[in-house]
């Protein structure tokens, strides 16, 4: 599990790119066969991908060491939605299995979890975000029709987009996490542009449908100290709570992003304004 740190504002100034991407970028969410993990200080969130292929993958005791405790979800729950063909998660005796962009909630205190594909031909590909967790609730899968569904955005703007909010007090409840899928629409380029920040959470986004040509350039820093990262297709950007987060794409494209913080206020978020932008 790759760990990064938390750095002040004021330092993401004078990075250059290699640095910056050092701190927020995750070069590769999925990787064939195993568990790739990622664990931020920022708000303590840890996010990555799993790729069933012949065996099926489980959470050991080895990552259990790395959150200090018996085993991960002891003090933690996790969301996951399948980006990949059909597949299977057993959690302390249920099984789920699931379509492309279907859900699971696992609450803390649940045990067991083992990850595999309906098929080695096309194998699920499991993003995950998972944060501490102060009660359990129940287990559920999410189907996409479930989530709550807000169309965004004007055609002049380039920035139309629909927000699908797998984890969501309107659908389910959790502890401190939020999740969803952003997919931008035909046409448009820009997502949350206008942008914000939002101080009490931070945010992850996980870019993915993209060509092999086609990259996003990330926007983040504080507004008046703007800098981007290039992103491609199964990369992930770590967003602190003082960062502004946007992006503009080369080719359509779409993103999870996941949140942890004080609050699950969807729209509790600092505008800023565009003439502010540095």
């Amino acid at each position: 599990m790759d760990v990064r740190h938390p750095i002040h504002p004021d330092h993401a100034m004078v990075l250059s790119s290699e640095e910056l991407c050092a701190h927020f970028k995750i070069e590769k969410v999925f990787v064939p066969g195993k568990i790739s993990l990622t664990y931020s200080h920022v708000d303590r969130i840890i996010v990555g991908g799993i790729c069933p292929l012949g065996e099926a993958l489980s959470f050991d005791e080895e990552l259990a060491k790395k959150v200090g405790t018996g085993f991960l979800l002891e003090r933690r729950e996790i969301g996951l939605i399948n980006l990949g063909g059909p597949g299977r998660i057993e959690a302390a005796g249920e099984t789920f299995v699931l379509e492309k962009q279907q859900a699971v909630y696992l609450g803390a205190g649940t045990r067991d979890v083992r990850f595999s594909s309906e098929s080695m031909g096309d194998p699920a590909a499991f993003y995950l975000a998972c944060t501490p967790a102060h009660c359990s609730y129940p287990n559920r899968k999410i189907l996409k029709e479930e989530a709550v569904t807000e169309s965004l955005g004007d055609p002049s703007q380039c920035n139309c987009r629909t927000i699908y909010k797998y984890f969501h007090p309107d659908v389910l409840p959790t502890c401190q996490l939020s999740l969803g899928l952003t997919r931008v629409a035909s046409g448009s380029n820009w997502n949350t542009m206008p942008t914000h920040t939002h101080d009490r959470r931070m945010e992850v986004y996980c870019y993915i449908e993209m060509d092999e040509d086609a990259v996003v350039f990330h926007l983040m820093g504080e507004p008046t100290e703007t800098r981007h990262i290039v992103m491609r297709n199964g990369q992930a950007v770590i967003s602190p709570s003082w960062s502004i987060h946007s992006g503009v794409g080369t080719k359509p494209y779409a993103f999870i992003w996941a949140m942890a913080g004080e609050n699950q206020v969807f729209s509790d978020m600092d505008f800023v304004d565009m003439r502010d932008l540095r």
